[in-house]
């Protein structure tokens, strides 16, 4: 399992080496991953690619997927190649590719070709200033009409 996302908020099953995984046909983000520092550093992957699928099955795995030629001459060799999957108990199209963009703004993988930015500009939501401070309200009564 590899968590993945802002504060790492998805347990994707993996990562596995793309090469000898069989998609299971079934719904699903995924991220293709490589080891940038294999000797020093083997168990961190950077995230070079994310999409969805309604069919896991037929996307196109391992390397028949149109982005496949960028995937391995980014990690070097096609047996460099992860996987990590994440089914979306109960997650539509929607969901999915809510799930999709959000990881492609926090990793920009090099790979995918829409990226997408995390950041608010104030034009977007208007700045905000403090309201202004009120009086306080005055002491409760307590002799009634």
């Amino acid at each position: 399992m590899i968590r993945l996302g802002s504060l790492a908020g998805y347990a994707f099953s993996g990562p596995r080496v793309l090469g000898g995984w069989t998609p299971p046909a079934r719904p699903g983000v995924y991220a293709i991953l490589y080891k940038p520092d294999p000797e020093s550093k083997p168990e961190t992957y950077a995230v070079i690619y994310v999409g969805h699928a309604d069919d896991l099955a037929a996307e196109g795995f391992p390397f028949t997927h149109r982005r496949a030629r960028c995937w391995t001459q980014r990690a070097g060799s096609k047996w460099k190649v992860h996987i990590a999957f994440l089914e979306v108990p109960g997650g539509n199209r929607p969901h999915r590719e809510m799930i999709t963009n959000e990881l492609v703004a926090v990793y920009h993988p090099f790979c995918n070709e829409q990226q997408y930015d995390n950041a608010w500009r104030d034009e977007w939501i208007g700045e905000y200033s403090d309201a202004p401070n009120t009086a306080p309200l005055p002491p409760h009564r307590r002799d009634g009409p």
